[in-house]
């Protein structure tokens, strides 16, 4: 079975533009700092680049055609096609208040000292007033209790109050008037506190958080610039501007880009920096004014003394939740009684208890879904016997407020109150007891299990539900017993997943598959003496598929032999083809254990070889050394079959480990490919390859050297006694009409 050549994976190109534009800001930070450039002319230069290239993109975003609807879109539930497109006119407004920050920060040098705090208002004003208009509509979730808004108003409170004491402390006294140090500290300090909400919030990852924070972030650069001193030169505190202004309506320009693709699920609120970083913020500002000596004034005083009352009603909130949720009784996130007679809860109930959970504010709470295999050709096969002894092993090892719920035939599912860590190990815990023995009628049984979990915080209760049994499956896929834990990638694997298990069976009969052909050279002259078969699957819904992402799929769903036989067919055909001349190449096909395994695998092989009228030992089959060794008996009968007929075979992928030296002898191979980690000259490994070179030739075993990517590399392993060397610094894999033209080039060429 052909293998993907291995293609080292691109990296996303990096987007130019924003390289130079940040570059440049550096550039012209350093030299306002050092004295080279005036403060101002590094703010205009500065912003006017940052607010240009923003300004660009959202121009580009108005101008583009409008997303299909999202109703449009097949195969997607409702909360997945869900978008949050930012409508034409508020890209149109985003853009026009991105422009005039740009502005704003242009003219400063240009506008007399006595007019500067003016301009810069306007265009604050200006730019606030657009921002609020453009911005995206935020997410609507699920309003919450009286007391949780309670509570998130009095911590954001405390937070403001914090960052507005920072500010204060922060800003220069002495060529500030207190009214405007005042009221730039509150400005500084809202927009701050705007900037953390949105960032740590459920859906931080949105665009619409994106252009609500680059919003936020521009705003405060330009209060920044409105609170400067009106004298003739304002120094270098002119430069603090810079990082917010240029940073925010970059990071608006990015958040709009990313408002017309489909929002990624909710995450969980991240608390601690909302506590965190407001007090620090506050430490550190007042341990910078008493390094310049200065006393504490009374506005730092009253800001300190005004934080207390909110931190102290939060302590006394979060107390009495506890109390209350350790005396007032849920009856859907009550487990049943743990004994024998009590089954699980259905499923209605299961998700009444996972609403329950999250209304509770104190409460982390996690989801787990366990699936059993039994004995059986599918493994569902449980007797009920030993599912009522499965309950009754979870019971003694869930909590006495966890409740178990049924969720399959073989399956069962656990809500707890504790955290995800905590989840993680009750999940351990309930591995080690469900796969202990069961005596069954005088008879042992063993069953496998896996779990997956998510937490409570991730979604509504049909979402952790379906969050949960995603890695449930991941759980399974991966071999069973083991905990997978959910996010956001693990459902994008998943759904890929699905996507190929849907598509892969017929696309043999619907003409999807292609063979693409890697030439073989001789290393002495560069000549081909052959070429390896390299499978790729042309789906018209998933594009371009390489075989190391489909053929596991392949042998979960038994098709593998039907791909196997499609490329040994095509690459054959094309073998003849070749052949037709005095041109004298081998055809090197890829093969897996499963599909050598095959009884009837050596004459499948014959009678393909005498439909075409080729010659036996113009066909290599290639096989992986990796998966060699479970199946080892197997292996060395059919390769001596296939030797036996006069085709030759290769070990591909030889790892030169002692173990993989050691049964070297037993493989009856002509050829042994080996990785470019081999002949590198810069690898502490090269040593190896003379090891390897050695026991080939006293096996009389060619060396193949694969993966040369480099000149470097093919010398390496010209010089290391490689007979043979394939790799893209050679020739790349091809469609057979241009390895056909590459091959015209050498007139001679031949085994």
């Amino acid at each position: 079975m052909p293998l993907a050549y291995p293609q080292h994976a691109c990296p996303p190109r990096p987007a130019v533009p924003d390289i130079l534009v940040l570059a440049a800001v550096a550039l012209l930070l350093l030299a306002g700092a050092t004295g080279r450039l005036p403060a101002l002319a590094v703010v205009a230069l500065a912003g006017a680049a940052g607010c240009a290239l923003a300004g660009t993109r959202l121009s580009q975003l108005a101008a583009a055609p409008p997303p299909a609807p999202a109703a449009q879109v097949p195969g997607r539930s409702r909360s997945a096609r869900r978008r949050a497109v930012t409508p034409r006119c508020g890209l149109v407004l985003l853009d026009a208040a991105v422009v005039t920050a740009g502005l704003t920060a242009a003219v400063l040098p240009l506008v007399a000292a006595a007019h500067r705090w003016a301009v810069v208002g306007a265009g604050l004003a200006v730019a606030a007033v657009l921002f609020v208009a453009g911005l995206p509509p935020q997410v609507s979730p699920r309003r919450p209790a009286p007391r949780v808004r309670l509570r998130a108003a009095v911590d954001a409170t405390a937070a403001g109050l914090g960052l507005v004491l920072a500010g204060w402390l922060l800003l220069p006294r002495d060529r500030l008037d207190p009214p405007v140090r005042l009221g730039t500290a509150v400005a500084l300090g809202a927009l701050a506190l705007a900037v953390l909400l949105v960032s740590t919030g459920p859906h931080r990852r949105t665009g619409g958080a994106r252009c609500r924070t680059g919003a936020a972030l521009t705003l405060s650069g330009l209060v920044t610039l409105a609170a400067l001193p009106t004298g003739a030169a304002p120094g270098r505190a002119a430069l603090l501007a810079v990082p917010p202004l240029v940073g925010g309506v970059l990071l608006t320009a990015a958040g709009a880009r990313r408002t017309t693709r489909a929002d990624p699920p909710a995450l969980p609120t991240r608390v601690w920096p909302r506590a965190v970083v407001p007090a620090v913020a506050a430490v550190a500002a007042a341990g910078w004014q008493l390094r310049d000596g200065g006393p504490p004034d009374l506005t730092a005083v009253l800001l300190v003394l005004a934080m207390a009352p909110p931190l102290v009603l939060r302590d006394l909130l979060r107390g009495d939740d506890t109390a209350r949720s350790a005396r007032v009784e849920v009856p859907s996130a009550r487990p049943r009684p743990a004994d024998p007679a009590g089954g699980p809860v259905d499923r209605p109930a299961l998700l009444r208890a996972l609403a329950a959970l999250r209304d509770a504010p104190t409460l982390a709470g996690a989801l787990l879904v366990v699936d059993l295999h039994g004995p059986g050709p599918d493994g569902r096969q449980v007797p009920a016997d030993v599912l009522a002894e499965v309950l009754r092993r979870a019971r003694a090892v869930v909590g006495p407020r966890d409740l178990l719920a049924d969720v399959g035939a073989t399956g069962f599912a656990v809500v707890t109150e504790v955290g995800p860590v905590l989840a993680y190990a009750l999940g351990t815990r309930l591995l080690a007891a469900l796969t202990q023995p069961y005596e069954v009628a005088g008879a042992v049984l063993r069953l496998r299990a896996g779990v997956g979990l998510a937490e409570v915080g991730n979604g509504g209760p049909e979402d952790v539900l379906r969050q949960a049994d995603l890695a449930r499956r991941r759980a399974v896929q991966l071999g069973r017993d083991r905990v997978e834990w959910y996010d956001a990638y693990l459902e994008e694997q998943l759904v890929r997943r699905l996507d190929l298990e849907r598509e892969l069976p017929g696309a043999v009969a619907r003409g999807e598959l292609d063979l693409v052909y890697q030439p073989v050279l001789d290393l002495a002259d560069r000549q081909p003496v052959g070429t390896e078969a390299l499978l790729r699957w042309r789906s018209p819904v998933l594009g371009t598929v390489l075989p190391a992402e489909f053929l596991p799929v392949a042998e979960d769903l038994d098709v593998v032999g039907e791909l196997g036989c499609w490329v040994l067919d095509r690459a054959c055909r094309q073998l003849a083809a070749w052949s037709s001349g005095s041109r004298q190449l081998w055809m090197a096909v890829n093969v897996t254990v499963r599909e050598l395994a095959a009884p009837d695998f050596v004459p499948r092989t014959a009678a393909v070889l005498d439909a075409y009228g080729l010659s036996p030992d113009r066909l290599v089959v290639e096989v992986a050394e990796p998966r060699v060794g479970a199946e080892l008996p197997t292996v060395v009968a059919r390769l001596a079959g296939l030797r036996s007929l006069g085709v030759r075979t290769a070990l591909d992928d030889f790892r030169a480990e002692h173990a993989s030296l050691a049964q070297l002898r037993r493989l009856p191979i002509d050829l042994l490919k080996v990785g470019p980690q081999l002949v590198d000259p810069a690898d502490p490994h090269r040593p190896l390859i003379d090891v390897v070179v050695n026991v080939g030739d006293r096996l009389g075993l060619d060396i193949v050297a694969e993966e040369l990517e480099s000149a470097s590399l093919v010398d390496g392993a010209r010089r290391a006694g490689c007979r043979y060397g394939q790799g893209s610094a050679l020739a790349r894999p091809a469609t057979a009409e241009r390895v056909e033209a590459y091959f015209e080039e050498f007139p001679s060429a031949s085994r």
